[in-house]
Formats: C-alpha cells, sequence, structure tokens
C-alpha cells in the first residue's frame, strides 16, 4: 500500500509538475507580448516627442521670421508715412510756385500792356 501511494504521490507530483511548467510557459508568453507592446508603445512615444521636439523648433523659427516680417511691416509703413508727408509739402510748395508764376505771368502781361500803349502813345506823339 505505501507502494501504491507513493505512485499516486509521484503522479499527482508530477501532473502538478507539469500544471506548473505550462503556467509559467504561459506567464513567460505573456510577459515577452507585454515587454513586445511596453517597447512599441516608448517607440511611439520616442517619435511623438522628436516630431513635437521638431515642430516646437519651427514655430518657434517661424515666429521669428514673422517677428522680422512685422518689423519690416512696420518700417515701410513709417517709410510710407514720411514720404507721403513729403510728397504733400513738395506738392504745396508746387501750388504756392504756380500762384507765383501766374501772379508774375499777370505783372508781365500788365508790363506789356503797358509797354505796348506807351509806345503807341509815343507813335502818336510822333506824329
Amino acid at each position: 500500500m505505501d507502494e501504491q501511494l507513493k505512485n499516486r504521490l509521484v503522479v499527482i507530483l508530477a501532473v502538478l509538475t507539469a500544471i506548473f511548467f505550462f503556467a509559467t510557459l504561459s506567464s513567460c508568453n505573456s510577459a515577452v507580448r507585454q515587454k513586445a507592446a511596453r517597447d512599441k508603445e516608448m517607440s511611439a512615444r520616442l517619435q511623438l516627442e522628436e516630431k513635437m521636439s521638431k515642430f516646437s523648433s519651427e514655430k518657434s523659427a517661424l515666429e521669428e521670421k514673422a517677428l522680422a516680417k512685422e518689423k519690416e511691416a512696420l518700417e515701410a509703413k513709417q517709410n510710407f508715412e514720411t514720404t507721403k508727408k513729403v510728397l504733400l509739402q513738395e506738392q504745396l510748395v508746387n501750388e504756392s510756385l504756380k500762384e507765383e508764376l501766374q501772379k508774375v505771368t499777370k505783372l508781365k502781361e500788365n508790363l506789356e500792356n503797358d509797354l505796348k500803349n506807351a509806345l503807341a502813345a509815343e507813335k502818336r506823339a510822333k506824329k
């Protein structure tokens, strides 16, 4: 009977060993799958972080360019305003010169008329 008990014990231990062996294999297989999933997720995160870093550097470069363009636009606007003021002043000077020219032209015409009248009067006086 002792022999039967030993045999049963050996069979039970063998079955338990097989169960634990397969449980261990299953656990190892699950751990390998989890590690692969974690590695894939880490890789994806690293790629996203690299893209994010790249985008943030591009963003800062574009912001710098935008600021430079805004500064150029402001300078161009100031130059335009200055040119506009100078043009307005020149137009005013031109208007005043035209008025002076008209006055001088009228004076010239009056002098020519006076001269013609004086010449005509002199010719009449000689006759």
